[in-house]
């Protein structure tokens, strides 16, 4: 059984490695730093059970990187290990789609705990206070028609990316690019790319929203 710990710091993935020693023994868990690595790891490693998953690294937003998982992945459950444990930030991890979640100051027992229930079939939140959100199931139904590949074009989207930079950048032809963004647009039920690039914008915990505006390229 393998476990991948999926977060940008080196000094919380070794902390985090150590304490399932407990659980793994000499077996070691696979280690990702970006949402790119994660994804290769993913695809290498036909053996992963299950992944520990930090909302905030390189190459994803907030929730995106657990709606992408769930897309692509949806049979490896994920629990979402995160500084930011904000009853909404929960609540939302779990309509989203992770198994369990973990705020980053929790004991290891905690950890090993939440750990143990997910790999039995099982679930693991702290006590939550917030209620589910109408519109983040909405939003979540909406997302979970992309493709994982529409979900890659989204972030570029969301990044101000125009359509030849997201070919450049995903090694596609612009004219798949366009194809991808016309079918984002209706999936989502967007007018616009700047409405899509919001859209990703309100996927970040409410502790990392801004208040300022989304500027995004027309084409």
């Amino acid at each position: 059984m393998r476990v991948l710990i999926a977060d940008d710091h080196p000094l919380f993935r070794a902390a985090v490695r150590h304490a399932l020693g407990e659980i793994f023994g000499d077996d070691p868990p696979l280690e990702a730093s970006s949402f790119r690595t994660l994804e290769e790891a993913l695809m290498q490693h036909a053996d992963i059970e299950l992944v520990l998953l930090d909302l905030h690294m390189p190459g994803a937003r907030g929730f995106s990187s657990l709606v992408s998982l769930r897309g692509e992945w949806s049979d490896i459950p994920v629990i979402v290990i995160s500084s930011n444990d904000h009853p909404r930030t929960i609540r939302r991890a779990q309509q989203f789609g992770a198994a369990g979640f973990i705020p980053k100051a929790a004991p290891v027992q905690q950890l090993l705990e939440a750990i143990r229930a997910v790999l039995a079939g099982g679930t693991w939140f702290p006590a939550l206070t917030a209620e589910k959100s109408a519109e983040d199931a909405r939003l979540a139904t909406k997302l979970a028609q992309l493709t994982p590949q529409q979900v890659r074009v989204l972030m570029c989207l969301a990044d101000g990316l125009l359509n030849k930079q997201i070919a450049t950048e995903l090694g596609l032809a612009e004219n798949t690019v366009k194809v991808h963004v016309t079918a984002i647009l209706r999936k989502l039920e967007c007018d616009s790319r700047t409405q899509a690039a919001v859209i990703v914008r309100s996927l970040q915990p409410d502790s990392q929203l801004e208040p300022d505006g989304v500027d995004v390229p027309p084409e």
